[in-house]
């Protein structure tokens, strides 16, 4: 990314984005950030201690240059072993980072084919299962805290595979990438993995893609990554100038959040087909690291191009161009932006540049912090979600099913759920919502959307060709009816990303829960619960948090047979919105 000011269309904030950039320069930030003085996010009580045990990502391209080696030499011993498939068992900031470099640089010949599980959908990991050879697997279990319930679980399930195959030796087709000293570590010293990779302790998961968490996996797949970090490092050097209009890691952190405070906080990503999934890991980053204290900066991905109408004053452009810029695109977006609508613009010259990409938006999203008064290294919502997801396990483990939700509506197998505060609101008339339908529920939620809203669709359903289809198709649809920002996630993955930003950040969020019946489901081993209990405790959990925290919310079970719910859902969403 060039510094330069024909890459940024910034319209009447410029001059606000001016005098926090000379600010800066005036207040030295740029070297009190390398000095690590925490307060340039946040002053007393224990943010010190916080803050300065997340910094550890900023020397990453020069510190994981010696380790190379070893990460190197360990796919090598693999690939000579015999090993031919892969599959990253993490959440969050363990998963998003692989995901990304396999999307991007593809199984280079003769390397192992990546597999990334990050959900408890039973179905996700029963496919997992079958595209795969067991026997000749590498398991690479991910996780800072070795205590994440999600990742404990794929370990449980598969280390007990690979045991009735393998015995005692099953340990060798497993390795663990952790923080020092925690019970993953343990554990994979126990069972005898064969590889254990101890990351630096002074690094947040969502910071964390250059190092053993996005390099190891990397490695598998035959990215060079050590051209990967030299690319970052490059970026890194630039992001020490103190020259602030020549820092791209400044600027682009002061812009995003100058025009966020200013309401301009939709931060909408589009990206080239060879770089699609780098928005996954910047929707993960900037949410989870912005949305709190009724603050936040929403990242938009995977939307595609709409009607220039479907585009108001809250959105931010931001658009990558990889190599040389098409002419016939560069109108569009021309058109597209006017003058209502702030832009910037990204150039790359090759897919190797996205490890600077990885270390810019890092630099950047810490600087958006600093510009919102925000610790942007914290994720305080998360633990409440997993907490949540904790009490409803309780509750099925000491009654053997989970809580009763009463549905308000039902329709052909489709039903609806709302907050029972819904129930106790009348409408002028005589119309009582204990006598709506489904439709007439529908109406009244997206009725009241309003201007600078978003749309969040979470779905805790499989990720699939057919699913993506109806829900790319439902978000269309909501996009171009009501003209806001929408964006789509998975559960329980988004949980560790765009989760906090729903329950932490402003109460502009309009959420739509996605459920359905499990046609299969799979034991945990040495657990009392299934795959599927899990997922569905994680979507309860999430539902109760969003409406502690007053969110408007909808939940809307499609039943048994997805494909035949979305396809009725979709018909009463086009006549009702």
């Amino acid at each position: 990314m060039k510094p330069d000011k024909k890459e940024f269309r910034l319209g009447k904030t410029k001059s606000g984005i001016s005098k926090t950039l000379k600010k800066f320069e005036n207040k030295d930030v740029v070297k009190r950030i390398w000095d690590k003085d925490t307060t340039i996010w946040k002053k007393g009580g224990n943010y010190e201690e916080l803050i300065n045990n997340r910094l550890g990502w900023m020397s990453l391209p020069s510190d994981m240059i010696s380790n190379c080696d070893e990460i190197n030499t360990f796919t090598n011993e693999l690939r000579e072993s015999g090993f031919t498939h892969a599959v990253v068992m993490g959440m969050g900031g363990s998963s998003m980072c692989p995901e990304v470099c396999r999307d991007t640089f593809g199984i280079k010949e003769g390397y192992l084919n990546l597999q990334i599980l990050d959900t408890t959908d039973p179905l996700t990991i029963l496919n997992i299962e079958d595209s795969i050879d067991i026997e000749k697997t590498i398991f690479i279990v991910s996780s800072k805290s070795g205590t994440t319930i999600e990742v404990d679980s794929f370990f449980r399930y598969f280390f007990d595979k690979v045991k009735k195959l393998k015995g005692e030796e099953a340990g060798k087709q497993f390795a663990a990438v952790t923080d020092p000293g925690t019970h993953l570590e343990s554990v994979a010293g126990e069972k005898k993995f064969r590889k254990i990779f101890i990351n630096p302790a002074d690094i947040g998961g969502r910071y964390s893609a250059l190092s053993y968490f996005g390099l190891v996996p990397a490695s598998l797949i035959g990215v060079d990554i050590k051209l990967l970090l030299n690319n970052a490092e490059v970026m890194m050097e630039r992001c020490m100038r103190v020259n602030t209009k020549m820092n791209p890691g400044i600027m682009l952190g002061t812009i995003a959040g100058e025009l966020a405070l200013e309401g301009k906080d939709k931060l909408t990503f589009f990206l080239p087909y060879e770089l699609s999934s780098f928005g996954y890991w910047a929707e993960q980053l900037i949410a989870e690291s912005t949305g709190k204290e009724g603050k936040g900066i929403l990242p938009v991905e995977g939307e595609g191009l709409g009607k220039r109408s479907s585009y108001k004053k809250d959105r931010v452009f931001v658009r990558f161009i990889l190599g040389k810029e098409n002419k016939d695109e560069k109108k569009i977006f021309e058109e597209l932006t006017g003058k209502k609508i702030n832009s910037i613009n990204i150039r790359l010259k090759d897919i190797y540049d996205i490890g600077g990409q990885f270390y810019l938006w890092e630099f950047a999203t810490a600087v958006m912090g600093a510009v919102l008064g925000i610790n942007p290294f914290d994720e305080p919502n998360v633990k409440e979600s997993k907490d949540n997801t904790g009490k409803v396990l309780e509750y099925y483990e000491e009654n053997s099913k989970l809580p009763v939700q009463t549905p308000a509506a039902e329709k052909e197998g489709i039903k609806i759920y709302l907050d029972e505060q819904l129930n106790r609101d009348k409408l002028p008339g005589n119309d009582k919502p204990s006598e709506w339908n489904i439709e007439k529920y529908l109406s009244y939620f997206f009725k009241h959307i309003k201007k600078g809203d978003y749309a969040a669709i979470m779905a805790y359903i499989q990720k699939d060709k057919i699913n993506e289809k109806y829900l790319q198709k439902i978000r269309e649809l909501i996009r171009s009816r009501k003209e806001i920002a929408t964006t789509v996630g998975y559960g329980p993955r988004f949980l560790h990303s765009t989760g906090q930003l729903h329950k932490g950040g402003a109460n502009n969020g309009v959420f739509v829960q996605i459920v359905a019946e499990d046609t299969r489901d799979i034991a945990i081993p040495d657990k009392p619960y299934t795959f599927g209990i899990l997922k569905n405790s994680q979507a309860i959990g999430d539902y109760e948090s969003l409406v502690k925290h007053n969110r408007r919310v909808i939940k809307i079970d499609l039943g048994k047979d997805i494909e035949r719910g979305f396809k009725k859902l979709f018909k009463i969403l086009k006549k009702v919105i």
